[in-house]
């Protein structure tokens, strides 16, 4: 099987792996537990945290580990805003956000927040003007991706951060996308709070963690809450969280060749489909490379993903989290197209052992659904 599908979860990397074993070995207790056993899993736990903060050059008081990117929102967002209750009950997103964003802001809702969905133009792309005309006294919270999980496209976040803080207003960012594959300095980019996955880098699945500036104010969803200062309960997985650290370690590490990598990889792959644009239109702009999305002009995506694997090509049809509900890609309609438009929807996304060769086979596994611009 041909693997284009690491929008969606990346093979674990070997170090990672090992990481992982030595940890279980070496580290059986728990974290929580005052006997040597704990006491030594406790100092690689905060260990971790240490690492993850100068990974995101923040302050190692603002670390949360949680079971993934989408609890990370979950939480991050739901705690932020009912710790700043009192403030104001105005949040803002984006319809185009991650189905854990838009279920938090549901949630939300029906506990009396009100809610505003800023629109965005064509590429997926939000305006500063956009959000300073949605604002109002109320607003505590505005959250915002990185970067898309459908389409790849990468929202000004240091402006809009720049922005909201001189207003007082928190920005909360789903950097599940971004991280290991762009710079992410939550000082420089001006993020109060952000949420990462470890499996979307190459870490075991089931990890994930939460920033929050020390300086913003929460309050637990949770009550009676005692692990991690309350954030989240449940014995801490120091294993899981070693081998997360190692993961994105080696990825920032090696993000600039990968990044170069990507950027060739998407030019090769947009020069294979120049011809046939108009069957097949690459969806976004301001794109992080690695993530490809892609409407068809008459193919279903599902007929062209089943296709594909037939081939023995992995690919997708948007994000990994709501697929089984069978809904169509929420970016696309988000993007002012129809239902229909989203149903002929396809992703693709490159690892680091994605070579040209592969998206010669993806081709030429879609090219019997491809017209030429001249013909259509």
């Amino acid at each position: 099987m041909i693997y284009l599908d690491y929008a969606a979860t990346a093979p674990m990397k070997e170090e990672a792996i090992q990481t992982y074993i030595e940890a279980v070995r070496r580290y059986p207790g728990n974290p929580s537990s005052l006997h040597d056993s704990g006491s030594e899993a406790e100092d690689l736990f905060e260990q971790c945290k240490e690492k993850l903060a100068d990974l995101l050059h923040g302050d190692k008081k603002g670390i949360y580990f949680t079971s993934g990117g989408s609890e990370s929102n979950d939480l991050a967002i739901r705690s932020i805003a009912k710790g700043n209750a009192e403030r104001g009950r105005h949040i803002i997103t984006t319809k185009l956000e991650h189905p854990s964003v838009l279920s938090a802001f549901a949630a939300l809702e029906e506990d009396g927040f009100q809610v505003t969905y800023l629109p965005v133009d064509e590429h997926g792309l939000v305006s500063l003007s956009s959000i300073e005309n949605s604002l109002s006294e109320q607003t505590i919270l505005v959250a915002l991706q990185h970067v898309n999980h459908e389409i790849g496209t990468t929202q000004a976040i240091k402006d809009i951060g720049l922005f909201l803080k001189s207003r007082g207003i928190i920005l909360h960012c789903d950097c599940v996308q971004s991280f290991g594959k762009l710079p992410i300095d939550v000082k420089e980019l001006n993020i109060d709070s952000l949420s990462i996955s470890s499996h979307k880098v190459g870490g075991p699945k089931g990890v994930g963690a939460v920033y929050i500036n020390p300086s913003i104010h929460w309050k637990s969803v949770y009550h009676h809450a005692t692990h991690q200062k309350g954030f989240r309960p449940g014995t801490i997985n120091v294993p899981g969280i070693a081998s997360f650290i190692t993961a994105a370690s080696i990825s920032i590490d090696e993000m600039d060749k990968y990044h170069s990598h990507y950027v060739s990889l998407k030019e090769h792959w947009s020069n294979l489909i120049r011809p046939y644009s108009s069957s097949l239109k690459i969806e976004g702009m301001c794109q992080l490379p690695s993530i490809i999305g892609m409407t068809s002009n008459c193919f279903q995506g599902q007929f062209l993903m089943l296709e594909c694997n037939r081939r023995q090509l992995a690919v997708s049809v948007g994000s990994a989290c709501h697929i089984g509900q069978q809904n169509p890609a929420t970016t696309i309609t988000a993007i002012g197209k129809s239902i229909d438009e989203a149903n002929r929807f396809i992703r693709i996304s490159l690892g680091p052992n994605t070579v040209t060769h592969h998206l010669d086979l993806l081709f030429n596994a879609l090219l019997p659904y491809l017209k030429t611009n001249e013909a259509i």
